[in-house]
């Protein structure tokens, strides 16, 4: 993908073929100023409306999701190059979403409590505590997910009463703002949904350190993620950031059911995505196996464009990412790596790569490739795979693979990640679980209700009985 400047415009190419497929506006400054200033003025009424109403208004975003589901999904296809499996399952996940959302909210209640609990008080104080909302939530989705990780953010933000200003990212801001239009036609009022695009050297900084928000939800890379904490102040911030999530495979496990999951965990959409499986940590025992049944699920993965059937490797966002990619495979072969399958390049298309034999001073032992390359590291025991997997700066997700029960509580327990997967791939959902990282992988917790109450805060009323 690369991007033109023409006329305050930014062209959107296609990584599959450069083909252009739209403009967005490259907004200046100025013009983000006007957006927050509307966003501020919408939430002084939408702040008032009813629950119910609310809630009626998004709930008509998810019945537009899927009337559009057949043009929305081959949008995702072309500007993101994600097989058309995963782009309808995107817009159909997103719509129940935005359903359960709104039944979330609906259920929440506050509380009352009474002073006497505390020493020293009698039963003469009431506190009634509601929650209500920050005021101004600025969401900012990646690439990967531009339907879903913006419907995540904004969905939560409304129904709690925010009003939201959505900056996409600029590969999958054609799809953010068709998103953007359907709420606009299930009756959200532009000023309670706003949308800015633009170059995040003009923008980016500018919007995050803007004294008109009150809230940020961030879902993207460590290294940008960081940046906005430490420019940031008093604003709170709920982020999403990189994984390096490991597989551990203990010498009981049941290999195939391993196996199935950990290639589909580590190569769907490519690899792009922050909960894919990104390393295995085999006991060594029954590495050849588990390797050799691997590599038999990895050379019947179909690679090519993703309009075509059944594809699962397509081409990486951009020529940068694949690059990148690629230099992480060139410094495992020079370290010694064995090279299991893959490993060639075609434009941003790689094939998908599994290495076995990975030792912790190659780069794709400890780096987030965002791509289809799987190394296998092998251990001596249950405590140095747990060693190296807490030995990453990311903590997002680790799957653990065994038969024993204990082992599978003894083993996540001494993890530190947010999510432990016992017998399946590390993965994002259900939506109303809570998804969270540890260290850099992320700050606050998302799912559903979670979601809601990060984006609201306690009230307390006092009433004093005399």
């Amino acid at each position: 993908m690369s991007e033109n400047h023409k006329d305050n415009r930014i062209e959107i190419k296609s990584p599959i073929d450069n083909e252009v497929l739209g403009t967005v506006p490259a907004m200046t400054r100025e013009q983000v100023d006007a957006k927050l200033i509307e966003a501020r003025k919408a939430f002084k009424e939408w702040k008032g409306i009813p629950l119910f109403e609310k809630a009626d208004r998004i709930n008509k975003v998810a019945d537009l999701l899927m009337e559009h589901i057949d043009e929305l999904s081959a949008l995702l296809m072309k500007e993101i190059a994600k097989d058309e499996k995963s782009a309808r399952s995107e817009v159909s996940r997103t719509a129940d979403f935005i359903r359960f959302t709104t039944d979330i909210a609906k259920s929440m209640q506050g509380e009352t409590i009474q002073s006497d609990r505390f020493p020293g008080f009698s039963q003469d104080k009431i506190s009634m505590v509601t929650r209500v909302p920050l005021g101004v939530v600025l969401a900012i989705s990646p690439f990967n997910y531009p339907v879903n990780l913006a419907a995540s953010k904004i969905a939560p933000a409304l129904v709690a009463g925010n009003t939201v200003v959505f900056k996409p990212a600029t590969q999958g801001s054609l799809s953010g703002v068709y998103l953007a239009d359907l709420f606009y036609k299930a009756g959200i009022p532009e000023g309670v949904l706003s949308v800015i695009t633009g170059k995040g050297s003009e923008i980016g900084d500018y919007v995050v350190t803007h004294k008109g928000i009150d809230f940020i939800n961030f879902t993207g890379s460590t290294e940008v993620g960081k940046h906005i904490s430490e420019i940031t102040s008093m604003v709170p911030v709920m982020m999403e950031l990189g994984g390096k999530d490991a597989a551990i495979v203990l010498k009981d496990a049941d290999l195939d059911l391993a196996a199935k999951n950990i290639v589909a965990g580590g190569y769907s959409y490519s690899g792009q995505r922050c909960t894919a499986v990104k390393r295995i940590l085999a006991d060594e025992t029954i590495a050849d196996s588990l390797v050799e049944k691997m590599k038999v699920l990895v050379e019947q993965l179909k690679t090519g464009n993703p309009s075509e059937k059944d594809v699962t490797i397509v081409p990486l966002i951009s020529e940068k990412a694949a690059d990148f990619v690629c230099g992480l495979i060139d410094d495992a072969l020079e370290k010694g790596a064995t090279l299991i399958t893959g490993g060639k390049r075609n434009g941003n298309l790689i094939t998908p790569t599994l290495f076995d034999n990975v030792t912790t001073d190659m780069r794709i032992a400890w780096e987030e490739p965002f791509g289809p390359v799987l190394p296998v590291m092998r251990v001596k025991t249950v405590e140095e795979a747990i060693k190296i997997a807490n030995e990453s700066d990311y903590g997002l997700q680790s799957a653990v693979f065994t038969q024993n029960i204990n082992d599978a509580f003894s083993v996540a327990d001494k993890l530190e990640v947010g999510t432990v997967q016992i017998n399946n791939k590390t993965e994002r959902g259900p939506d109303h679980f809570p998804f969270l990282g540890v260290k850099s992988s992320g700050l606050g917790t998302q799912g559903i209700r979670y979601s809601i109450e990060t984006m609201t805060r306690p009230k307390a009323t006092v009433i004093n009985l005399h």
